[in-house]
């Protein structure tokens, strides 16, 4: 399971003689005692992570950080191990508590963890550098000038005596650390790590079998319990006969769960569990449950007149959120008239690993161990729900077989925490693929309505984005009925476009299931709207696609929002606009380097196009060209996808390619097939077999991404990577169709209709 620094953990580094270091905003901070493990942070460094150099040289890189596939506790250990000049063979990795006050955050979501710590992990490794530095020359009676740390080593220059990292040890713990604002980085020309093609930490056990993921938990005396749902979001049991299910051998004991008032926000849903000696007794007995449901408020929840009612609100005028010039005005004085209706259905996270938890509850306490994004969340949900203090529960960390944000919601954690306060014991919840499918919090559902205004020449003179969707904040307030300014923020009100009228707004809608973020969020509904929406203006102008983004787009500029239209502060993924401004530069190279890559404008066989699109978030640029194959029956294949990412300074290129063809592999997925719906408040798919994501033989056989070279500060890489690519697979499917479209998944639509 999960390591961890704890006191105990403490004691016997101390007593090894082992070298504790916090690493933070403020540089490293020597834990010297145990009382630092806790100390509030009010005067002293926000740890975000923590390393430990024992005396027989080994580094380990205690993350703070959720592993989930993207190989971020590999690259915080490179960008510490770089600056410190570690031997990457000697540095291990360990995985973090949950705790604020130890760890700093640790939710691993928004793309955040390289892009917002990127700067402070170089100045913690290079801390811990000039540490050694003057622990050597400390024992050595010499200027620290003198000295200087090589690969695991520290050289005095002018005799050539070296001497280990773990032989420094006991001379370290008893100086002071280096400050961050003391800290020499180095050149980057220097790097040993950071920026190069490296063997991941975990891949080892990741291939073998042998690491642990929340479905591999297991501890003694522990009991498995499967949940029966409510099947509508907000409903409750009625009556329930368990008396079938109590007869099946290995079930222990049927568990009626308490119900969940909406929102519900992370706390579990309620229903009845059916807990026993093994998983296969637990989905037995919970099959032979007679249950009556009380369906609630939601019953009458039905996808397809939602979508009316989405699609109708789309259409009339609604709340401004950036109003530039007079784009209604534009558009009606317009030579000509393009406008054009976007509609994106609810998707399920759909992950590898669907979710699990185990819980121990002895003495008050609680040990908890699950595939997280949030530890530090999970664990005071549960302490608020199960009412007890926080330092009552201690919230372990396993490997997360995907997430995309399902497991940053601590729903199941609180499950398996309410059973084993109930069995008094440990018990373990496991979620089947079809309670994921059915039970989640699923990306929002939306429509887009666009008009455009063009002149004699094709140019865009007037602008109009509706955006109509249930918000993520509904599921923390019931009666939340517009987006959040940060739904807005991500491809709708930060248009980069050089346009002089330009107007943006939402309509109201309330949301009758749990809305959750997912993988770039709304960026994802906004994307393929624009996105869409330029092909057509493109088309409608008689233009090149390509030379019609960059025309948009216009000169090179820094675009500053506040000064834009902006109806209040602009999003700019807790950013401050002058720290990451809208480069048109940037969109430009990533545009460039794509259409190059996938050869732009060269001859395509019969029923074949590609299609272009270009989009901004979580402060990277991404172009994707998509080559796409349309058969007599109406089939799709995309055999080729070009990807450029400018994403600043790039720590790890290999997990950034990696990312990217795995954003376009889902995105491929959610573009031609995906799509939750509901009939009577209840979700239509259960498993893989009708919620149909990208299998093997559907993936393009060419992923060819480019990483344009940057020393930008670093922006996010997991999520940027999707939202372009259902944009530039609808525009290929038109280059080669005529047909475009609008309305997703593409499905069936290409498919000969028959007299």
């Amino acid at each position: 399971m999960s390591a961890t620094i704890e006191r105990r953990e403490f004691l016997r580094i101390m007593g090894a003689g082992g070298l504790l270091l916090a690493v933070g905003a403020e540089g490293c901070r020597r834990v010297a005692s145990d009382d630092d493990l806790t100390r509030e942070t009010g005067g002293g460094i926000t740890p975000v992570a923590y390393l430990r150099l024992d005396p027989s040289g080994t580094v380990t890189v205690i993350c703070h950080r959720s592993e989930m596939g993207q190989g971020i506790r590999s690259s915080v250990a490179m960008i510490l191990a770089d600056e410190m000049e570690a031997d990457w063979k000697r540095v291990r990795l360990e995985q973090a508590l949950g705790d604020h006050k130890v760890y700093g955050n640790q939710l691993t979501d928004g793309s955040t963890s390289i892009r917002e710590q990127f700067t402070m992990l170089r100045q913690a490794g290079a801390s811990v550098r000039q540490l050694l530095e003057r622990a050597a020359a400390t024992q050595w009676n010499v200027p620290v000038e003198e000295v200087q740390a090589q690969f695991h080593e520290v050289l005095h220059q002018k005799t050539g005596r070296r001497v280990g990292y773990g032989a420094l040890v006991a001379t370290a713990r008893t100086l002071p650390a280096v400050p961050a604002a003391e800290a020499r980085l180095k050149d980057p020309a220097a790097f040993r790590y950071i920026g190069k093609e490296m063997p991941g930490l975990d891949l080892r056990a990741m291939t073998t079998g042998t690491a642990i993921y929340g479905q591999d938990l297991r501890h003694e005396g522990m009991l498995i319990a499967v949940i029966a749902r409510p099947p509508v979001y907000g409903g409750q049991v009625a009556s329930v006969d368990s008396a079938e299910a109590e007869k099946v051998p290995g079930v222990e004991r049927i568990v009626r769960l308490p119900r969940a008032e909406i929102p519900t926000a992370f706390n579990a849903v309620g229903g009845v569990a059916v807990v026993a000696k093994n998983t296969w007794a637990a989905i037995q007995g919970r099959s032979k449950l007679k249950i009556t449901w009380d369906d609630g408020p939601n019953a009458g929840y039905d996808s397809a007149a939602y979508r009316e009612e989405l699609t109708g609100t789309a259409k009339k005028p609604g709340k401004a959120w950036r109003k530039q010039g007079d784009a209604k005005a534009a558009i009606a004085r317009s030579a000509t008239k393009v406008s054009a209706d976007y509609y994106i259905p609810h998707l399920a996270h759909a992950q590898m690993e669907p979710p699990a938890a185990l819980a121990v509850y002895a003495n008050d306490a609680f040990e908890i161990w699950a595939p997280t994004q949030d530890p530090q969340g999970a664990r005071d949900t549960v302490a608020q729900i199960l009412k007890v203090p926080v330092e009552k529960v201690t919230m372990h960390v396993t490997l997360l077989g995907g997430a995309f944000g399902r497991k940053g919601k601590a729903d199941f954690i609180v499950e398996a925490a309410l059973l084993a306060k109930e069995m008094n014991g440990a018990v373990k919840v496991v979620w089947t693929r079809e309670d994921d499918i059915q039970h989640g919090y699923y990306h929002t559902v939306a429509a887009e309505h666009l008009e455009a205004g063009l002149d004699k020449d094709g140019r865009v003179t007037g602008w109009l984005h509706r955006s109509v969707m249930p918000s993520i904040g509904s599921t923390f307030d019931g009666v939340a009925r517009d987006p959040m300014p940060v739904e807005m923020g991500m491809g709708a009100t930060d248009l980069p476009f050089g346009i002089d009228n330009l107007l943006t707004e939402s309509g109201p809608v309330s949301a009758h299931v749990r809305i959750g973020w997912y993988r770039s969020v709304i960026n994802i509904p906004h994307a393929f709207a624009v996105g869409s929406f330029v092909d057509e203006l493109a088309r409608a102008a008689g233009r090149d696609p390509k030379e019609y983004w960059l025309g948009l787009l216009g000169p090179d500029r820094v675009i500053d929002l506040r000064q834009a239209g902006m109806v209040g502060d602009p999003w700019n993924y807790g950013a401050k606009p002058e720290e990451h401004p809208i480069e048109i530069a940037r969109y430009r190279g990533v545009l460039e380097a794509v259409t190059k890559s996938a050869g732009w404008g060269a001859p395509l066989p019969p029923g074949e196009g590609r299609g272009l699109s270009v989009h901004r978030s979580f402060w990277s640029y991404v172009s994707a060209v998509a080559r796409v194959k349309v058969g007599a029956d109406g089939a799709v294949s995309v055999p080729r996808v070009d990807v450029a990412i400018d994403a600043g300074m790039v720590a790890n290129p290999e997990r950034v390619r990696a990312q990217m063809e795995g954003a376009t592999i889902m995105a491929l997925g959610n573009t031609l097939y995906g799509e939750i719906t509901f009939a009577k408040g209840r979700v239509t798919q259960s498993n893989y077999t009708d919620y149909h994501v990208a299998r093997m033989g559907d993936a393009p056989r060419e992923i060819v991404v480019t990483i344009i070279p940057s020393d930008r500060p670093p922006g996010g890489v997991g999520e940027p990577g999707v939202p372009p690519i259902g944009a530039a697979i609808c525009n290929a499917i038109f280059a080669a169709t005529g047909k475009r479209i609008r309305t997703l998944p593409v499905g069936d639509q290409l498919k000969p209709t028959t007299s």
